[in-house]
């Protein structure tokens, strides 16, 4: 163990998140009762890990500030997503600003690792937010958050207030308007909703849309040669005889089944030889249809 872990070897950090936690309020109980480092045990850690990949005092910096994850995660509640996946990718952030602290700076960490954390999240929040992405750029995503916040208590904006909104973000009025109007969508689906519970499918567009990977030629190559080898099929099924026919039919094509036992019963003749005239038929059919 090295000088830095040994700092905080009397700290219950482990066992405060080992077991089943059961919820995420028991994880936020758990995460909130673990010690705060102070400046000096930070420095320690964080000099351990950046002069000789101490994972251990990576992973204590990295427990110590999940806290301030929970806090900065908890302010995205509004976007109705699952708080336990906002703090997840909050933490995703952290572990990504330990990696890069650089404690020579003189800044504390948790001033370091919030813009990581918040970043995670942002992403994550307009990854899910809306099925189509309401922001691609750089811009439009300081857009849309800002944007956000400050509709909490606004209706439609006014032309001043979009001309101040997009002097205050650096963008132009028509990117304000733009993304107001996406704040204020929402997702509809594709297909309209059934009329009523026993409609079983729906009639919607995505049943005229052709597939990705459909190609014109191929799907005509396949229709001709669907309709050849029915053509082909159905002769040669024309040059078997009456019995065989009914047999195959009742075997292989009508909706109910016939039993070979049915069948014996009905010609007057076993069940083994209604098996062999079955058998008979489907090879000369693969004989007809390989000759033709």
């Amino acid at each position: 163990m090295t000088i830095a872990a040994n700092t905080l070897a009397l700290r219950p950090t482990d066992a405060l998140l080992t077991g089943p936690l059961g919820s995420f309020d028991a994880y936020a109980e758990r995460v909130r009762a673990i010690p705060v480092l102070t400046r000096e045990e930070e420095l320690a850690l964080a000099t351990a890990f950046r002069d000789h990949n101490d994972l251990n005092a990576a992973r204590l910096l990295v427990m110590s500030h999940l806290r301030f994850v929970l806090h900065i995660a908890r302010g995205y509640t509004g976007y109705g997503l699952p708080i336990g996946d906002l703090v997840q990718e909050g933490n995703v952030g952290l572990m990504k600003a330990v990696k890069r602290f650089d404690p020579t700076q003189g800044v504390r960490l948790v001033s370091f690792a919030v813009h990581w954390i918040r970043a995670e999240i942002h992403d994550y929040v307009l990854r899910n937010w809306r099925l189509v992405k309401v922001a691609t750029t750089k811009a439009q995503r300081k857009l849309f958050f800002n944007l956000r916040r400050m509709k909490k208590n606004l209706a439609w904006l006014s032309h001043e207030e979009t001309q101040a909104v997009a002097r205050d973000l650096g963008v132009t009025p028509a990117q304000v308007s733009e993304m107001e109007q996406r704040l204020s969508a929402r997702d509809l689906s594709f297909d309209p909703a059934p009329e009523s519970d026993a409609d079983e499918e729906s009639w919607g567009p995505s049943l005229y849309l052709p597939a990705p990977d459909s190609d014109p030629a191929i799907a005509a190559e396949e229709a001709d040669w669907d309709t050849d080898l029915q053509g082909r099929l159905g002769e040669a099924v024309r040059r078997l005889d009456d019995r065989s026919q009914d047999i195959l039919r009742r075997r292989w094509i009508n909706e109910t089944k016939a039993t070979l036992h049915e069948l014996a019963e009905q010609y007057g003749i076993s069940a083994e030889r209604v098996r062999q005239i079955e058998a008979n038929a489907l090879k000369r059919l693969k004989t007809l249809m390989t000759a033709a």
